[in-house]
């Protein structure tokens, strides 16, 4: 399939393919006119990714997860756990941080208003 075909597909731009394709998150082939072709599952793969960029991973986790993806879904087998949780305690700890400075700064606001 065609970068052009993908995008119509996916609803994903060219642009963007590309930069998943450098990301290592999308694999193509070249044809000997130097034009990519990506394979019948590319509509699924890009799938994946916007739904693990949804979540908020970053493509260079997305990247260490695309082996532990199957299905259309995307399902995530166990070998996907560990990085997951670690992202999702990461994520966690700049919740409480946003939290704190949150607080601090409506005291500030309070402070200059009474």
């Amino acid at each position: 399939m065609r970068i052009g075909e993908l995008a119509r597909v996916t609803g994903v731009g060219p642009r963007l393919l590309r930069y998943y394709e450098e990301q290592g998150l999308l694999q193509t082939r070249r044809v000997g006119t130097g034009h990519r072709r990506y394979g019948e599952d590319a509509p699924i793969v890009v799938g994946h990714i916007r739904t693990l960029l949804a979540a908020g991973l970053p493509t260079s986790v997305i990247r260490d997860l695309m082996p532990c993806v199957e299905g259309p879904g995307p399902e995530l087998n166990r070998c996907a756990a560990e990085l997951l949780l670690e992202q999702l305690h990461g994520l966690d700890g700049r919740i409480a941080t946003l939290s704190n400075a949150r607080s601090a700064l409506a005291g500030l606001v309070a402070a200059t208003t009474s």
